[in-house]
C-alpha cells in the first residue's frame, strides 16, 4: 500500500449490487479501500440458512476486480473487530443503516458514515426475485 489512508468496510457483499459499488467508491475517495468480507458460515448465521448465494471466495474475487478495492479479507466471526484490530485501518465506513456508536472499530480509527440509500439492499432484491416467480407460478 501506498502513505494513502487505510479505508476500511465491511459486510456480506452476498450479491452485488449499485449500494455497494458507491459505497467503495465513496471509500476511495478518503484513500486506499480494505474490504472485509463475512465467511459463508458467518452469513448464514446473519442471514439465515439460503445465505450465502454466492462463495465467500467468489465474492472475494468480483470484489478484488473492481478499480476501487485493493485488499478482501474473509473474516470468520460475527462482527470484523478482529480483523480491523489486525489491519489497523485509519477510517472506518458503514453504511448509514448503523450509527456511530454500532461501528466495531479499532481505538484509533475515524468513523464515517455512508448515508444509505433506499432501494438497494441485497435481501430486497432476493425478495423480488422471488415475488416475480411465484406471480409467474400464480398465472
Amino acid at each position: 500500500m501506498t502513505n494513502k489512508k487505510i479505508v476500511f468496510t465491511n459486510g456480506c457483499f452476498d450479491v452485488l449490487h449499485e449500494g455497494h459499488v458507491r459505497l467503495l467508491e465513496f471509500c476511495a475517495t478518503l484513500g486506499e479501500v480494505v474490504v472485509g468480507i463475512n465467511s459463508d458460515k458467518s452469513v448464514s448465521k446473519l442471514k439465515g440458512p439460503t445465505r450465502p448465494i454466492n462463495t465467500a471466495e467468489s465474492r472475494r474475487y468480483i470484489l478484488k476486480s473492481l478499480v476501487h478495492v485493493k485488499e478482501v479479507h474473509i473474516f470468520e466471526e460475527d462482527t470484523p473487530k478482529e480483523l480491523i484490530a489486525k489491519l489497523n485501518p485509519d477510517i472506518v465506513v458503514k453504511g448509514g443503516d448503523y450509527s456511530k456508536s454500532e461501528v466495531v472499530a479499532s481505538e484509533s480509527a475515524e468513523i464515517v458514515i455512508f448515508p444509505f440509500l433506499e432501494g438497494f439492499s441485497t435481501t430486497g432484491m432476493i425478495n423480488q426475485i422471488k415475488f416475480q416467480i411465484h406471480e409467474k407460478e400464480v398465472r
